[in-house]
């Protein structure tokens, strides 16, 4: 299986899925007012009317709070997929 390619330095892409396009920009926006991103880009997510939304976000050009919790965090030593992750 082909790995998609990891985002350049200090750049993070994020996938919210959630049941409705409401919920998933309201989340978005909240990762927005701390940290600089691209246009969300969104698809449907299951039968039930679900979205998924992409976006990709600049930690290095963060707002607060992102740069006290970002000055305070630890890196973690091993990756912490879900089980329905590749």
């Amino acid at each position: 299986m082909d790995q998609e390619p990891l985002p350049s330095e200090g750049n993070a892409e994020v996938r919210i899925v959630a049941a409705t396009p409401e919920v998933a920009r309201r989340v978005a926006e909240v990762l927005r007012r701390c940290f600089a991103s691209s246009e969300q880009r969104s698809y449907p997510a299951g039968q039930e009317g679900g979205t998924r939304l992409h976006l990709t976000i600049d930690t290095a050009r963060t707002a607060e709070p992102a740069r006290s919790w970002l000055a305070t965090s630890e890196s973690a030593t091993e990756d912490h997929a879900h089980s329905d992750e590749v």
